[in-house]
């Protein structure tokens, strides 16, 4: 019923006029898709390029003991343990990772994996932008312009969140998991493919991760939540915040769990508040219209 609602008031507000049937909703759906394909393509020719250096530079950066997190989080730690007498489990001493390759194609075919994801990430906002224009014409000119710069937003939430789970998970991520043995004759030696699925899985993963407020949005347009139902099981939500948490981030001190619980938990925050908004805007609607 919400998809044949939304498909009518797109028909409604489509400003060049015309009955469009389903067929034509879905042949309009299909060139904004090709689109955003050959964005992301494009984009992967281009990280495809600079493949060598990318890898180098960027994927095995947070495995090197030398990574600038790992020295923010050992000056974070020092400055806790002096101060508040605690906090020194966020210095991470770093590691100095090898990684094998124990397939012949294997690494061939991680370089057109890593190439696709890259060509996402650079190719995000216009993906998004396509999204929206598909969308845009089922709104009415007052939700319009209350969402402008919406692709702008969107892509912030996006880009934050790959940068954080670069920057903050990535690293905790690696130091934990080459520093946990069960025996010492146990070599960790991972293979190329493990090492990027990761990466990929704290990085796309969490950017993806920090679009809940979009989410919560949509939900509260077609009526699926309300900003009481949010406000009433918050605590509920803290709670699978914190399971998230958890298997996000290997570790289990205070700090690392703190450290991605927080920053979700403030978008579930900003998903009431975005929530009562949408509940402001149709009670004036509602009231307009009597």
């Amino acid at each position: 019923m919400a998809l044949l609602d939304f498909l009518d008031k797109r028909k409604q507000q489509t400003e060049k006029g015309g009955e469009m049937t389903f067929i034509d909703h879905l042949e309009e759906l299909r060139w904004h898709i090709i689109r955003s394909v050959i964005a992301i393509m494009t984009g992967a020719v281009i990280v495809f390029i600079f493949i060598r250096k990318i890898v180098d530079k960027i994927l095995f950066a947070p495995a090197d003991k030398n990574f600038i997190a790992n020295k923010w989080f050992c000056q974070l730690g020092n400055w806790l343990e002096d101060k508040v007498g605690f906090g020194s489990a966020i210095c991470l001493p770093g590691i100095d990772a090898k990684f094998q390759a124990n397939t012949m194609t294997g690494q061939f075919i991680s370089s057109f994996t890593l190439a696709f994801m890259g060509g996402f990430i650079v190719a995000f906002p216009y993906v998004f932008w396509e999204f929206w224009k598909f969308v845009k014409p089922a709104l009415s000119d007052k939700e319009t312009k209350k969402t402008r710069g919406i692709v702008f937003w969107v892509s912030l939430l996006f880009f934050t969140g790959v940068f954080f789970g670069y920057f903050v998970l990535t690293p905790f991520m690696i130091n934990f998991y080459f520093s946990y043995t069960l025996s010492d004759k146990i070599i960790v030696l991972p293979t190329f493919s493990d090492y990027m699925e990761n990466l990929i899985y704290t990085t796309v993963g969490i950017g993806v991760l920090f679009q809940l407020p979009l989410l919560i949005y949509i939900l509260a347009k077609i009526g699926l939540v309300t900003s009481a139902f949010l406000k009433k099981y918050w605590r509920h939500a803290l709670v699978m915040i914190l399971i998230i948490a958890a298997i996000i981030t290997p570790t289990t001190d205070p700090f690392s769990l703190g450290i991605v619980t927080i920053p979700l938990y403030l978008l579930y925050q900003a998903g009431i508040w975005i929530t009562k908004r949408v509940e402001r805007n149709k009670a004036k609607q509602m009231n307009e219209r009597s």
